[in-house]
């Protein structure tokens, strides 16, 4: 099978694999229908992220199952698939908690910019639709798989609740997202913090109420004043850059919420700030399963189409084309098909 490799920074390969097994009784092998590039692929693409060997990448499927294991109940070989970029039993305390990222079994789901993909403890792991669903929704349920889910998750992190004032710091795939999420939750007042035409246009297409361009002191100095000089009742961060999270600790009023989503890197939080802030934090990687019937439904039925997230699509084997586009800021989210 075709298959997506990043041997060094900025070197991506779409090399011949050979095509995934059922290694374990609870697996399944997805035949990938879209796949895509995230955000944080490029922490490794640009060297951010150490890497040592030719290794295969994307976390992000939907697809139509092939085949599964004889212990496998719930999902059968025919099936259109939506999953998560953590295998989790759905089972443990900590999945019944509704954090299935932090399951006692979890496994990483990874080299995903392929044809096919082995997915463990499928039960616990895959969503499948009713059905085959329309291709207009592939692109919706493909963002489901992580940009939706980790948005909605930095949404429900904050509590955010109806009639609040939200604040999103990030204008990538997932700040879209998150824009999304506080609307579906009832926010009255949505602040999306871009500085690019394209990408405020959406945010306001998917529900945003302001824009803010500005950045740093002046950043959050503008978040006061649209807000009575209070700050947001909840930030979102989408980033993981210690810029955003400065950004977003300062605009959150006290006794508000930030959820943050962001894979951090050189993130350090002062504790006397934080504690004369009164501001909670919570975050982590998002438990993109306990979302995802709820996400599945909202696209198939039209109410939500983050699929338009994705403003570029390529075929697999121009994967290198997507990568280069959205290092360099040409595209939010390039979707790609095997």
């Amino acid at each position: 099978m075709r298959a997506t490799m990043l041997y060094a920074p900025g070197d991506i390969r779409v090399e011949d694999l050979p095509e995934p097994k059922i290694l374990q009784p609870t697996d399944a092998v997805v035949r990938t229908v879209a796949a895509c590039v995230c955000g944080s692929d490029l922490w490794d693409y640009r060297g951010i992220n150490e890497v040592s060997q030719p290794t295969p990448i994307g976390h992000e499927y939907v697809g139509i199952v092939e085949a599964v294991g004889g212990d496998v109940r719930t999902i059968v070989p025919g099936q259109f698939v939506v999953g998560s970029f953590f295998a989790s039993d759905n089972t443990c305390p900590h999945c019944a908690n509704g954090y299935q990222t932090s399951c006692l079994h979890r496994e990483f789901v990874g080299g995903c910019q392929a044809e096919y993909v082995r997915v463990p403890l499928a039960d616990g792991t895959l969503v499948a639709t009713d059905g085959l669903p329309a291709d207009e929704h592939v692109a919706g349920l493909l963002a489901c798989s992580d940009v939706m889910g980790t948005g909605w998750y930095a949404a429900v992190a904050a509590e955010v609740r109806p009639g609040q004032t939200v604040a999103v710091v990030g204008d990538g795939a997932v700040g879209l997202c998150a824009v999304i999420a506080a609307k579906e939750l009832g926010a009255e007042r949505i602040i999306a913090m871009s500085r690019h035409e394209s990408r405020q246009k959406l945010a306001r297409e998917f529900g945003a109420t302001d824009i803010v361009a500005e950045r740093g002191e002046e950043g959050v100095t503008r978040i006061k004043e649209l807000t009575g000089g209070i700050g947001a009742d909840a930030v979102l961060e989408c980033v993981g850059t210690a810029e955003s999270m400065r950004q977003a600790l300062p605009s959150t009023r006290p006794g508000g919420n930030i959820g943050f989503v962001g894979v951090p890197h050189d993130v350090a939080i002062d504790g006397q700030e934080l504690f004369f802030s009164h501001v909670a934090l919570r975050g982590g990687p998002a438990p993109v399963r306990r979302f995802l019937p709820d996400l599945v439904e909202r696209v198939q039925t039209g109410r939500i189409d983050p699929g338009k997230v994705f403003d570029l699509a390529l075929a697999l084997d121009e994967v290198a084309e997507g990568y280069r586009a959205m290092d360099e800021r040409r595209a939010i989210k390039a979707l790609l098909r095997p």
